[in-house]
């Protein structure tokens, strides 16, 4: 049986459903734009979900204030996701989520409260934490058997699915609620400014004349079933989660490395791991960030495992911008989404190829038999990791 997905939820800049992000998707509707909710950005340019803090707490009825906007945005994709199912004394249930933000958004407005000396709330610090979005979602969906939160950069909301298989094939788990969260938050827009790889334009994924990312801000959640889970809850299957691999480069504490090692490493074991040849392939949902390092050193891994047969690849985040910890998972939604459709989504703002490496990725929305999608996730550190979804057949 393996590992089953049974329920996906997101929400992103293009939607605040699957329903919505598809469309967006098929429609080429970027939801880059004019931050507007996040006071004092310094960036011109995110991928902001277009919601205040007061229209997702209404929206979910959640009462109290002390709620950062990463557990708002967790709680939205979360639910979808789960959709109709119950709790269960008889299942064992589980929580994997990730964020690399956690509530530094309220964390944000505390501190220039205190440095300010106005009368800081110090009661905003306890949404600080990265776990409180997990448990918070744990809560609310009634989930006890296991809760637990990843902060492994850009590839954190992979890791998340990777280990919630993993614990299902152990038979640890019988299901598992896997993905991740995060919100726009001023200091870490001013930490890739800093880094020199934000662009005040729209981010040109795998372009010659790409100049950095546009960050984004989001969550994505899937449901993972085992075989036991499947007979109590008489779910149906929407697809598999069927290899996955993380491996480190171990070159540099931001950069990925040039001959793109760490990421060939993780592509190949996923692909191993799923029992299936290169040729398999349907799609591949790059992690394309926008960035001079990254995309020449991710282009590099695909020529490394491919050769002269690359599949088509496009980056979804000239779409969403740069979710960080909630990249690996709305992305694993939106791969579901092609296999679901037969669909392979554009790459957005793409003019010329890199001219190193020469690749052209998918530029506008085409259809095909998507059996397969490989998709990537690469993190700061050289924390690198692939996952392979394939059609439920």
């Amino acid at each position: 049986m393996g590992v089953c997905i049974t329920g996906i939820g997101v929400v992103s800049a293009i939607g605040m459903s699957v329903a919505e992000n598809l469309r967006a998707l098929q429609e080429g509707k970027t939801g880059i734009g004019p931050v507007r909710y996040l006071r004092g950005s310094k960036a011109p340019l995110a991928g902001e979900v277009k919601a205040s803090n007061d229209d997702l707490r209404n929206a979910l009825n959640v009462g109290t204030g002390y709620v950062s906007r990463t557990s708002l945005l967790g709680l939205q994709a979360a639910r979808e996701a789960w959709g109709g199912n119950k709790r269960s004394g008889v299942l064992r249930t589980g929580i994997i989520s990730a964020t690399s933000v956690g509530g530094m958004d309220r964390s944000e407005v505390f501190y220039k409260d205190y440095l300010s000396r106005n009368t800081p709330d110090y009661k905003l610090l306890t949404t600080h934490d990265s776990g409180s979005t997990t448990e918070r979602i744990a809560k609310e969906l009634g989930i006890t058997g296991y809760i637990n939160t990843l902060s492994t950069a850009c590839s954190s909301g992979a890791n998340a699915i990777m280990l919630g298989a993993r614990l299902i094939l152990q038979g640890t788990l019988d299901r598992v609620l896997v993905g991740g969260s995060d919100a726009l938050s001023g200091f870490t827009i001013d930490g890739f400014r800093s880094l020199m790889i934000y662009d005040d334009q729209w981010c040109r994924p795998f372009d010659e004349t790409r100049a950095g990312l546009n960050l984004g801000e989001g969550a994505g959640f899937l449901l993972l079933e085992g075989g036991k889970s499947l007979e109590i809850t008489g779910n149906r299957p929407i697809c598999r989660v069927s290899g996955w691999a993380n491996a480190a480069d171990a070159y540099h504490q931001t950069a990925s490395s040039p001959d793109g090692k760490g990421a060939t490493l993780a592509i190949e074991n996923a692909i191993r791991r799923a029992g299936v040849d290169t040729g398999g392939i349907s799609y591949v949902n790059a992690h394309g960030t926008g960035t001079k390092n990254n995309d020449h050193s991710e282009s590099v891994a695909l020529k490394n495992v491919f050769g002269d047969r690359i599949p088509p690849f496009s980056s979804t985040k000239a779409f969403t911008g740069h979710t960080l910890a909630a990249a690996g998972a709305i992305e694993a939604v939106f791969s579901v989404l092609s296999i679901q459709n037969n669909l392979l989504f554009p790459n957005l703002n793409y003019r010329n190829p890199i001219a190193e490496t020469g690749l052209v990725p998918v530029t506008q929305l085409e259809t095909g038999n998507v059996k397969a999608v490989l998709s990537n996730s690469f993190g700061f550190g050289g924390n690198n990791s692939s996952l392979i979804f394939t059609r439920y057949e």
